[in-house]
């Protein structure tokens, strides 16, 4: 059994939230997604993940391709967790 665990996805309420966060200060979008991020702790890759990367993720690891890939957690989180 394999696992994935994402980081900050910037699905359709991930957007809401950020046009909230837009509308209740003097930011534009992007702003506020900058700041967003910045409130996660940073995120190294400059933008969160879109849902889709995720998918090709779950595509590759149910197909036969992956057939010897056991037992491993994947994380997606545009590198906010330091990999050793």
């Amino acid at each position: 059994m394999n696992a994935i665990a994402p980081g900050f996805t910037e699905t359709q309420s991930a957007t809401a939230l950020i046009e909230r966060m837009a509308a209740g200060s003097s930011e534009d979008t992007l702003a506020a997604r900058t700041r967003l991020m910045d409130q996660l702790g940073g995120i190294p890759l400059g933008r969160p993940y879109r849902p889709q990367e995720v998918a090709w993720l779950v595509a590759f690891l149910l197909s036969d391709r992956a057939g010897a890939i056991c037992g491993v957690e994947y994380t997606i989180d545009g590198g906010c967790v330091p990999v050793v």
